[in-house]
């Protein structure tokens, strides 16, 4: 890998959901500063820590329709039957489950699994327990969206976590959406579930490591022939 790569791959852009913070954190850096060079030097990690946090690097998303992309960067914390939440309107039948659950050094720009329209979003106010618990799909503050998808209906949930106090969504009702794209972020630390199509198969173990728009969870029907990549 060249310097010039290996630059590109530390220092990479910044959601702009992040610059008030920073900005506080500089802040709140500089009046340590007066007060004492140890609190300075605390006050420079976390604002490095806040910088980190809110990165939106570049990922490159296979294009295929039988592929469904990871919609966050974490570790795999659940793989599974479940019943979607009651306001997405899907039923009260099973449907296999992947969960990532995003850690407060997570990049936690979430991206969609695949692409098409998407039809519900439902916010729905809850608990703030520690999301890698498998209770904290019900229980926790949530918001969910429903992708009709050309595989069928499936759903991403954003689940905010013990820290996490924040959920943000760009998307709206009845707007197209490509796989990969940017679709919200939550704040700071928190889980994602994603309620995958009857005819999908799950490609993802416990505890495997996921990326935000490249890595894949699930295919439809059998092993996908070469796809192709964008870059998002």
């Amino acid at each position: 890998m060249s310097l010039v790569d290996t630059i590109k791959r530390t220092f990479v852009p910044i959601h702009r959901e992040g610059y008030p913070f920073i900005a506080a954190f500089a802040v709140a850096t500089l009046v340590l500063w007066l007060i004492s060079a140890y609190l300075f030097f605390i006050g420079l990690v976390l604002t490095a820590w806040c910088t980190y946090f809110f990165r939106d690097p570049q990922r490159v998303t296979p294009l295929d329709d039988r592929l469904i992309i990871s919609p966050a960067d974490g570790v795999v914390s659940s793989v599974g039957p479940a019943v979607p939440p009651q306001e997405l309107g899907l039923g009260g039948a099973e449907m296999m489950r992947v969960s990532v659950f995003m850690n407060v050094f997570s990049c936690h720009v979430n991206r969609a699994p695949v692409r098409g329209r998407i039809t519900v979003i439902q916010h729905r106010a809850g608990k703030f327990l520690n999301a890698e618990l498998d209770k904290a799909s019900a229980e926790n503050e949530r918001n969910g969206l429903v992708i009709d998808s050309p595989n069928g209906k499936m759903a991403v949930v954003q689940i905010a976590g013990l820290v996490a106090r924040r959920i943000i969504c760009w998307a709206n009702p009845d707007e197209n959406i490509g796989a990969g794209e940017r679709f919200g972020l939550i704040r700071f630390g928190s889980r994602v579930d994603v309620y995958l199509p009857a005819n999908a198969r799950p490609r993802v173990s416990l505890g495997q490591t996921a990326v935000a728009g490249e890595t894949i969870i699930a295919d439809v029907d059998g092993s996908p022939t070469l796809p192709l990549y964008r870059a998002a």
